[in-house]
């Protein structure tokens, strides 16, 4: 995500007075908004984009039907989902409810508690680019040629012509570009493709080169600013 992108948000509900005050809302957070009327139709837009947050005025079976499906999705970063609802309840699978009547003060405060774990999980699921070649080492201290092509807050995806195998531990240093100096990073492989391809999760980073990982990636993994305070 670029400073020039935002998150995206699908808004379903046929109530323009709830429309008028959640679209404010969203707006000022720098959140783009695309309405849909009805949950029947909802799963055929939630396919075709990249939605981070789905807002459902709650109609029952319907809205609960949806909301077990976008669960039962492939999708393995899931959406953020704000029920609003008249009834005191909370349903299965939904993070956030909105009590109706929905007030500007309420829907707020409600929004805001979404975006802020919207946040918390691009950050941990989002992915910088990297080609960084580095010499690893395995657990039997082996000479493992590898390149880094990307990193994030758990862990690392690389290439490497040498054969790996799941679960295998691998520790390398890495220097970020701009960062004060090399970090220390051991992984572990969880799973590897063809042509080279690994996921690896982080085992252990010294806390001095947690620090210089997690500044730089605030650099890079940059959002939206809202225009009001979150």
């Amino acid at each position: 995500m670029t400073p020039d992108m935002a998150f995206e948000c699908l808004l379903i509900s046929h109530d323009p007075g709830v429309f008028g005050v959640v679209n404010r809302i969203l707006r000022d957070l720098s959140i783009c908004t695309n309405l849909c009327l009805s949950s029947s139709k909802a799963p055929k837009l939630l396919a075709s984009g990249s939605t981070d947050l789905v807002v459902i005025d709650w109609d029952g079976e319907a809205s609960s039907d949806l909301v077990q499906e976008i669960w039962k999705t492939s999708r393995w970063k899931k959406p953020t989902i704000v029920a609003i609802s008249a009834v005191d309840c909370h349903p299965p699978g939904v993070h956030v409810v909105l009590k109706k009547p929905v007030t500007a003060e309420s829907g707020t405060k409600s929004i805001k508690s979404a975006y802020s774990k919207m946040v918390q999980e691009h950050r941990r699921h989002a992915r910088c680019a990297l080609m960084e070649s580095v010499n690893a080492s395995d657990d039997s201290n082996r000479s493992v040629p590898v390149t880094i092509i990307d990193i994030g807050d758990g862990g690392v995806g690389l290439i490497t012509k040498s054969d790996l195998v799941v679960g295998a531990l691998l520790s390398f240093r890495l220097l970020l570009a701009g960062a004060i100096r090399e970090i220390y990073i051991q992984v572990r492989v969880l799973w590897t493709k063809e042509y080279g391809r690994a996921g690896c999760e982080f085992v252990r980073i010294p806390p001095v080169d947690v620090t210089i990982l997690h500044d730089w990636l605030k650099r890079k993994i940059k959002i939206k600013k809202p225009l009001i305070t979150v």
